[in-house]
C-alpha cells in the first residue's frame, strides 16, 4: 500500500506543478493584455484546486502510513525526519491554501484584471513553496520516487 501512495503522490505532482504553469501563464497574460477573466480561466483554476486536494488526500494517508515520518524524541533533532514530519507537510498545506484562495476569491472580484492578478500573485507563491518544498526533499523536481 505505501509503495502505491508513493508513486501515486509522486505522480501527481506533475499534474499539480503542470497545471499551477498553466494558470499562472493564463493569469500573466490576462492580466498583461487586460483580457476578460473567462469561463476557460475559471476552469483551469477549478482543475488545479481539484488536483492539489487530491494530492492532499493521498498525502494525508501516506503521512500516516510512512515509515519517514516519526514522532518521537529525536524528530526535530534529525533534518530528514524533521522535514518528512513537519516541514513537508507544513509548506505544502500552505500552497494548497493558497491555491484554494486564489480560486475562491475570485467569485468576489468583479474586475477581470484583478481577478488576473489575485490568481497570478496567489499560485506563483504557491508554485515557489512547492518547488522549494521538492528540492528541499533532495529528490529533485524531475526525478521519479523510490519507494
Amino acid at each position: 500500500m505505501y509503495t502505491g501512495l508513493l508513486h501515486t503522490h509522486s505522480s501527481l505532482r506533475y499534474v499539480v506543478l503542470l497545471l499551477l504553469v498553466i494558470v499562472i501563464a493564463k493569469s500573466m497574460v490576462g492580466l498583461m493584455s487586460n483580457k476578460p477573466f473567462e469561463k476557460s480561466d475559471e476552469k483551469l483554476t477549478l482543475w488545479l484546486m481539484i488536483a492539489t486536494h487530491i494530492q492532499l488526500l493521498v498525502g494525508l494517508v501516506l503521512y500516516f502510513v510512512s515509515p519517514a515520518v516519526i514522532f518521537g524524541s529525536n524528530t526535530m533533532k534529525d533534518s530528514v525526519i524533521r522535514y518528512w514530519t513537519v516541514e513537508h507537510s507544513f509548506i505544502m498545506i500552505i500552497a494548497i491554501v493558497l491555491i484554494t484562495l486564489a480560486r475562491t476569491s475570485t467569485k468576489k472580484i468583479t474586475q477581470d484584471k484583478a481577478k488576473h492578478k489575485r490568481v497570478f500573485i496567489m499560485s506563483s507563491l504557491a508554485l515557489i513553496l512547492i518547488v522549494v518544498a521538492i528540492i528541499m526533499s533532495g529528490r529533485g523536481i524531475l526525478i521519479p520516487v523510490r519507494a
